[in-house]
């Protein structure tokens, strides 16, 4: 009788070290810095992509400013069936596996965005796509999960490609197409990939 609670006592305790052992390795988990605007070396070339590839007029930049962010700003003009502006990363190079979602620390207009996901190197391979708003003239961190990015081809929606694999990415980005001609700003901080949780 006493062999068998000494079995079950270190039946207990082996669990109860293996959950500890799983919990202390998934809290250190830690952020993935993709992009960091306050470090300029951090920044390599950003590639605008505006609606005058489809004979559009929309005019947009996208500048790193020293030491404190970068700028995504321009006009958006719906002639000549146009009405988007965007901008992306040059290859990032980073493997995101086991992480969960992206958080950008970003300032805008009040205005839409669409956060935008590469998984392959070609200019017309499917882009992944989820929305955020900005309250105009306010710092925000929006989280955004991998989960809730959706596949699209030139603006329709793809049913017959799997979700995004963190394991691919490879550049990202950002597009302005809520259909509202004028002027658009915004600011980015920093762009990261984040475990559950954080």
């Amino acid at each position: 009788m006493t062999s068998t609670l000494t079995n079950f006592a270190q039946l207990i305790t082996a669990i109860v070290l293996t959950s500890f052992a799983i919990t202390m390795k998934a809290d250190t988990a830690t952020d993935k810095t993709l992009f960091d605007f306050k470090a300029v070396t951090n920044s390599p070339a950003w590639e605008v992509v505006n609606d005058d590839v489809m004979g559009g007029v929309s005019t947009s930049q996208f500048q790193v400013l020293t030491n404190a962010c970068a700028v995504f700003s321009g006009t958006v003009r719906l002639e000549n069936n146009g009405g988007f502006a965007s901008v992306r990363s040059a290859p990032v190079g980073e493997n995101l596996t086991g992480l969960t979602a992206f958080v950008l620390r970003v300032r805008g207009d009040g205005r839409g965005y669409k956060f935008s996901v590469r998984t392959g190197a070609s200019f017309n391979s499917q882009l992944y796509q989820t929305s955020f708003t900005t309250k105009q003239g306010e710092w925000e961190e929006h989280r955004l999960a991998f989960s809730d990015f959706v596949p699209t081809f030139r603006g329709r929606i793809l049913t017959d490609v799997p979700l995004l694999n963190p394991a691919k990415v490879n550049s990202v980005g950002f597009l302005i197409s809520d259909k509202q001609a004028g002027p658009f700003r915004l600011e980015i901080a920093w762009i990261k990939a984040s475990p559950a949780g954080r």
